[in-house]
């Protein structure tokens, strides 16, 4: 009685061994999952899509861990922990990169604009300037209509730059200021030409 009384005690501590260990990490996967919105909600599918990739990848591989384990009878979720942990301390480290490429972006956009908006003068300064005859009044008319166009389109970057959107700001800025400068060569052209014919 008292060896039956030990084996079932034994076999109850066993049990109670495997199952404890046997546990799916559920807090380590809310942490990581955590640390991943966290990047998301940071910028991170702006500033930092490549990591974030990585992490959803790092992150699946975990969670097929997980399930693998799951499936069998002696479940070991060691490795799958180890996953999990290292998903959470990489999200952590992207996101504190984010601040940082976010500040330079919006840097980049506003050196873009102020880079237009000088373009978008010079332009306008030209064509001050441009020869006014018979033979040029429906061309300076035609680019004194892109150069509103060009104006109203500065506006838009300030408003994406406002709105936090710098990669979309800095490449209408450049868009802005590559129009600008064609428009200005075509001025000088202009001017050359009549200079030509004195």
């Amino acid at each position: 009685m008292k060896n039956l009384m030990k084996i079932s005690v034994l076999g109850l501590l066993v049990v109670f061994l495997f199952t404890s260990c046997a546990k799916q990490p559920t807090q380590q996967i809310n942490d990581a999952k955590a640390a991943i919105d966290a990047v998301v909600n940071a910028g991170g599918n702006v500033y930092a899509k490549d990591e974030l990739k990585k992490l959803n990848d790092d992150y699946s591989a975990a969670m097929d861990e997980v399930n693998a384990q799951a499936k069998k009878l002696f479940k070991k979720y060691g490795k799958a922990k180890e996953m999990l942990a290292k998903v959470k301390t990489d999200a952590e480290g992207v996101a504190q990169l984010i601040p940082a490429r976010k500040e330079e972006a919006k840097n980049d956009a506003v050196n873009a604009l102020d880079e237009a908006k000088a373009a978008y003068d010079a332009a306008k300064a030209l064509l001050d300037k441009a020869p006014k005859g018979k033979g040029t009044k429906a061309d300076i008319e035609a680019m004194k209509s892109d150069l509103a166009g060009l104006e109203a389109q500065l506006a838009e970057v300030q408003t994406s730059i406002d709105n936090e959107d710098y990669f979309g700001a800095r490449d209408k800025a450049v868009s802005i200021k590559e129009k600008a400068d064609a428009i200005s060569e075509q001025v000088k052209a202009a001017i050359e030409k009549v200079k030509g014919k004195k």
